[in-house]
């Protein structure tokens, strides 16, 4: 019964990710066939030009250039320096658990938590130990990963 749950509010936070811009934006990319895959059949890939050992598999659009939603796989103790992101980006944790640090505070993220950031917040990501992290993410413009010059 809590799995169940559990997997109902995970669609219900992936349904409530959508704004009417990336709605638009998949109005625009006409579906002609179902697009069903099983979990062993994702293609999972390096995430060119991404953080060394960070998988991806594309579900649509392209990450580099527009409107996008993936997996990502951050290995287990993933870390990240301070950083930010140029555009808006949206994510639901899959499995693993993420540790979002902003402005000192750690919040600790598990299968099920949800995350917003908009451009330009600095942040820190990092992955427990003992397991990595999977989460869907989907944003509406080019994804990327700006470090924050340390201050001396």
């Amino acid at each position: 019964m809590k799995k169940t749950l559990g997997v109902i509010a995970m669609a219900a936070v992936l349904l409530a990710a959508f704004t009417s811009e990336q709605a638009t934006a998949q109005k625009k990319m006409k579906m002609k066939e179902p697009i069903v895959w099983a979990a062993e059949n994702i293609q999972w890939e390096e995430m060119k030009d991404g953080p060394p050992g960070v998988m991806a598999a594309k579900l649509w659009g392209d990450r580099t250039k527009g409107a996008y939603g993936l997996l990502v796989k951050l290995p287990a103790g993933f870390d990240t320096p301070l950083h930010f992101h140029t555009n808006d980006f949206k994510g639901v944790i899959i499995s693993g658990t993420m540790i979002h640090i902003r402005d000192g505070k750690e919040q600790s993220l598990g299968s099920g938590s949800y995350l917003s950031i908009p451009g330009g917040d600095q942040h820190i990501t990092r992955v427990t130990k003992d397991a990595p992290c999977v989460l869907f993410q989907e944003g509406s413009a080019p994804f990327d990963l700006k470090p924050v010059a340390e201050k001396k």
